[in-house]
């Protein structure tokens, strides 16, 4: 655990106790902070009434106060701000969150972030094998898995790769990082950042605040990241590395139409790898990810060899692509993580004959823009909130079931795949929506189907004659 010293002897508000809050919480009374704390679910307060001391930010005298501590699942500008917030502000109170509490704790540690609107997660993961694998000592977290202030205290030879979310990205202040990764933007929490326009600047703000000698990693794949990577270098970064898995990338790092990984930063293109040989990376947005991981691994003086042992040798993420069984020939592959349309376009793009279980919480836009891959759709299994609007949108061009519970749809895309016995078929939990409707998030979502697929596997199988 991080230990916070900044604040000691003073006040300090944390709004929202989940993981992230809880250790933020933890991170600053370790250091000497007055910490008290707040979340807007009684439930959440009462698990956590016995280690911290419990405030109502509409109570408190906010003059007393130095900071809040926001977790970055609460709104603070759009669509509305929390109250607290706007008392915090209206004080003058400092608003951070619990990133740029760990750049004031760590200042002389590595950082490297990594932000994106799909493959984040993935490309974080993987930048931290890289460094794994060859030895260096490295902290993995933020907005994926460990919160930020949980993970361990690295020196001056330390990185920490951290996941950036948009909200996490509008609450760091100061930090810089040495290695600052965009792999794409395409809209999503529009509306907590007032739309578009707010949510593209909260991207960029990971460039905000670069370190003497740091490098931009940009992918250039979609017109507003490219755009990006343009004017990082009007403004004079000291490296922008481009990132390709369409065109070659001069400067930069990109994938071949043969899919090999190419290294352009020397003075000549190397053919670094043939990224089939990462079996857990299928598909052009996790070549994306390899590019930009490999790109990131490059610039913190990890060798291109190297670089390259360790992507083929990745295990991949849970929720992401993850192959959970085959039964019977037929893949069942959970990608509970596709939680917007673009994501599931990445996952629709790998595989020839699915049978796709889709739905839950819609996102904005629904699934029209997924109309180039329904040629690849076997079946549609329909469930949750979605399904009408899904059902409306497949009409007359995807067969398709309501389901219903995930249950259900896994039951009859597994009886459906198995009686059509078509080669190369893929049972795809891929849902293009956020799962609130039926589950608590989409891990939840996610160990749900990898829990059905086991007990599907576990039944008596019928013997060949």
């Amino acid at each position: 655990m991080i230990v916070a010293r900044e604040f000691a002897g003073r006040r300090i508000a944390v709004l929202g106790l989940a993981r992230t809050g809880r250790a933020a919480a933890r991170a600053l009374a370790a250091g000497g902070a007055l910490v008290v704390a707040w979340d807007d679910n009684a439930a959440v307060r009462e698990a956590v009434a016995d280690e911290f001391r419990l405030e109502d930010p509409a109570a408190v005298d906010w003059q007393r106060i130095a900071a809040l501590v926001l977790s970055p699942g609460i709104a603070h500008r759009f669509p509305a701000p929390h109250a607290a917030v706007e008392r915090a502000r209206a004080a003058g109170a400092e608003i951070v969150g619990d990133i740029e509490l760990l750049g004031r704790a760590q200042p002389h540690a590595t950082f490297v972030g990594i932000t994106g609107t799909n493959g984040k997660s993935t490309t974080t993961a993987l930048v931290g094998h890289i460094l794994a694998a060859v030895g260096k000592r490295a902290e993995v977290g933020g907005n994926l898995g460990t919160p930020a202030l949980s993970l361990a205290p690295l020196g001056s030879d330390g990185i920490y790769v951290l996941e950036c979310s948009s909200f996490q990205l509008e609450l760091i202040t100061t930090l810089g990082f040495a290695v600052a990764l965009l792999l794409n933007i395409t809209p999503d929490h529009l509306d907590r950042h007032g739309g578009m326009a707010g949510y593209i600047a909260a991207k960029r703000r990971i460039f905000a605040h670069r370190r003497d000698g740091a490098t931009a990693v940009v992918g250039i794949d979609d017109a507003i990241s490219r755009d990006i990577a343009s004017a990082l270098r009007r403004e004079d970064w000291t490296r922008v590395v481009p990132v390709s898995v369409r065109a070659a990338a001069p400067g930069g790092v990109y994938v071949d139409r043969r899919g090999r990984l190419i290294d352009a930063t020397g003075n000549a293109p190397v053919a670094v790898m043939p990224l089939a040989e990462a079996e857990r990376l299928p598909g052009p947005h996790n070549w994306q990810n390899a590019a930009a991981a490999y790109a990131a691994a490059r610039a913190l003086g990890v060798s291109a060899e190297a670089a390259a042992r360790a992507i083929r040798t990745f295990p991949g993420l849970a929720h992401r692509q993850e192959l959970v069984a085959t039964l019977d020939g037929v893949r069942f592959v959970n990608d509970s993580k596709a939680t917007n349309a673009d994501a599931a376009d990445k996952a629709l793009a790998c595989y020839e004959a699915i049978y796709w279980i889709a739905g839950g919480l819609p996102k904005p836009g629904g699934i029209a823009s997924l109309g180039p891959h329904f040629g690849r759709l076997r079946h549609a299994f329909l469930i949750g909130a979605a399904t009408e609007e899904f059902a409306a949108t497949l009409a007359d061009t995807v067969p398709f079931t309501r389901c219903g519970d995930l249950a259900t749809a896994v039951a009859r895309a597994a009886e459906a795949a198995q009686r059509d016995a078509v080669p190369g078929a893929v049972v795809l939990l891929s849902p293009a929506c956020a799962s609130y409707d039926q589950f608590a998030d989409f891990e939840a979502r996610g160990e749900a189907f990898r829990t059905l697929v086991r007990e599907l596997a576990a039944m008596p199988r019928e013997q060949p004659r």
